[in-house]
């Protein structure tokens, strides 16, 4: 393992830092792309011409220092050149989430005043053609994959080959222009716009600044070291802040290899293939390899299982004496490392997580269940809590020192405190700049420089925090009682046949349940049974599927309180994916649109 480098304070913005890397790095490899299954390799060199040649094309459009270009693909090396680009003449990068829809797509581009747009493909050139009428200030579509565009022809619209061809000969007649802009950004000027979700009306776009991106990457490796021989897998949307940091900044900071995913259905494969060193994934990830793990050993031999099971019982074991900082008695380690060569090795092995050493979960709050499952596996997943605002991180479980049920302690150099009404704020220097064109709404957020970040939650005796909820999503009962569904949705979803849920019940007498089932491990159960079914909709009106899931919420409810117990659920029979508003990229259920969309399937539960 390398020697954890700090890095150097003096490189505060990101085209400092991009090229001191270069510099140090040279010929080393920076990334790998996989196309066709087959790995190419990129090397820092190869990285910053790629980077001057996108930085020189920009220009010779006219994009100028302060003005924004947009990015539509999924997480490829062309992402980062335009990205890295941009900012290296002063420009804004602004990413816009595959999934978004051509309204969105377009509302976002207008909105930033977006002069330049590259795409992925033909899909998403098609998203900005039909709007085409409302961009006046829209001047150059750039198209990276030209598959099925051959033959088309508009002004609008230029291949990413011949934008680099282009910025390369631009390049060739004024061979010092970009290294005579980068130098010149500063800390202070805005590095990113990020547009939030937008639940609760159109997406607001929160400016991050160089010294917000600089900082909080800095402040993370202090919090856990990161190392320039680590690897890691990016595949999570690069438009979302936690991905952006990872892929783009953290490896910019430390020098990790990134690797891209080829696309999102050959991620567990690659997951094997890499075995990364450093891991982020969502709940829903952890929750689905949790669930093929456990499915897995139901259909394996009575005594593998009985190994399972008692190799599970000796992880919790000597987890917990980790856990509470106690030291592990010999006679467990011996226990340990029996159950580590006939069950955890091969599980971590088929899971591609063998060799990770910093891995860790955001992004949506996870069962404290599945991150024991883990833990006593030898995947010592660790939780971070924050949001676009702060520019990713608040809070994360450091070193050794990781609390299940909570999710750690401030960052360095991050105060949080919680407000006399439970809601928790921040400050510090990840803090974002404000919302774009929106300064009423920024001095919402900001107050007294705290953000106000419209989560509950409390300190535990540590000094952990510990969310409560969304202070907007806590539900209030008939009776007056205070509610927090998030908690009761976490323990649904440790079933390996419940993907998401949604608990209802504000102003009710009672609570229920909209529930999405696990597509796959439910169409396998299914057939291991012989139940019959033609399609996704019959499966969820099965008689049997609907007992499976009762089955499920009733062990749920054993462990609740009489008021937080589920009465009655419904299944969602639509299957639900991130091109649908009712589900974000990050795969969490949008609670507003869910209530909107299946407002009569909710007052069924009620009548």
């Amino acid at each position: 393992m390398a020697e954890y480098v700090k890095p150097d304070s003096s490189l505060d913005t990101v085209p400092k830092l991009f090229h001191a890397q270069v510099k140090r790095f040279k010929d080393r490899v920076a990334m790998r792309d996989r196309v066709l299954g087959v790995w190419t390799k990129i090397s820092w060199n190869q990285y910053r011409e790629n980077v001057r040649a996108a930085g020189m094309g920009l220009l010779a459009l006219g994009v100028k220092k302060g003005q924004c270009v947009s990015i539509l693909s999924e997480n490829n090396p062309e992402w980062l050149f335009c990205d890295i680009a941009t900012q290296c003449i002063g420009g804004i990068s602004v990413g816009i989430y595959p999934t978004n829809s051509a309204s969105e797509v377009s509302y976002i581009i207008h909105h930033s005043e977006s002069r330049v747009f590259f795409v992925e493909d033909e899909e998403q050139l098609d998203k900005v053609l039909v709007t085409r009428k409302e961009l006046p200030l829209l001047q150059k579509v750039i198209v990276y994959d030209m598959k099925g565009l051959r033959d088309f022809n508009d002004p609008l619209v230029m291949s990413f080959d011949d934008f680099m061809g282009f910025g390369r000969s631009e390049a060739k007649k004024d061979p010092g222009k970009f290294d005579e802009l980068w130098p010149q950004v500063k800390p202070e000027d805005i590095a990113l716009m990020v547009y939030t979700s937008g639940t609760t009306g159109p997406p607001k776009g929160a400016m991050i600044s160089h010294r917000n991106v600089i900082w909080t990457n800095q402040a993370l490796g202090e919090a856990n070291p990161i190392y320039e021989t680590d690897e890691i897998l990016s595949f999570l949307p690069l438009c979302h802040i936690a991905e952006r940091n990872m892929t783009t900044f953290s490896s910019l900071t430390y020098g990790q290899v990134v690797n891209f995913a080829e696309n999102l259905e050959t991620v567990p494969a690659d997951i094997r293939e890499i075995s990364p060193h450093v891991f982020f994934a969502v709940p829903r990830i952890w929750e689905k390899f949790y669930s093929g793990i456990v499915l897995k050993m139901q259909d394996s031999t009575w005594l593998e299982k009985k190994m399972f099971q008692w190799a599970i019982k000796t992880g919790e074991k000597v987890s917990a004496y980790k856990l509470s900082h106690r030291k592990v008695p010999v006679l467990w380690k011996i226990k340990y490392a029996c159950a580590d060569f006939t069950s955890f090795r091969n599980l971590k092995r088929s899971i591609g997580l063998e060799r990770g050493r910093f891995v860790f979960s955001g992004g949506a709050p996870i069962s404290p269940d599945v991150l024991k499952f883990f833990h006593a596996m030898g995947i010592p997943i660790r939780e971070v809590y924050g949001q676009t605002e702060d520019t990713g991180p608040t809070t994360i479980h450091q070193g050794s020192d990781i609390k299940l049920g909570t999710v750690g302690k401030p960052i360095p150099g991050i105060e949080v405190k919680i407000a006399d009404d439970g809601e928790i704020l921040v400050k510090g220097p990840n803090v974002f700049q404000g919302y774009y064109k929106d300064p009423e709404l920024t001095k919402e957020y900001i107050v007294d420089g705290w953000l106000h970040s419209g989560d509950v939650g409390r300190f535990d005796d540590e000094g952990n925090l510990m969310i409560t909820d969304r202070k907007k999503d806590i539900i209030i009962t008939a009776g007056g009682k205070n509610v927090t569904p998030s908690y009761i949705e976490n323990k649904l979803k440790f079933s390996p046949y419940i993907t998401d849920a949604i608990v209802i019940g504000d102003r009710k007498k009672y609570l229920t349940a909209l529930i999405m089932i696990d597509d796959e491990n439910v169409t396998q159960y299914a057939q291991d049974k012989r139940i019959p079914f033609t399609t996704y909709k019959s499966l969820c009106h099965n008689k049997e599927i609907i007992e499976l899931i009762q089955e499920e919420v009733n062990a749920v409810n054993k462990t609740l309180a009489q008021v937080e117990s589920i009465k009655k659920f419904q299944l969602i029979d639509i299957k639900l994916t991130s091109d649908d508003q009712e589900l974000t990229a990050t795969m969490k259920l949008k609670r507003k649109y869910v209530a909107e969309r299946f407002k009569d399937l909710i007052e069924s539960m009620y009548k």
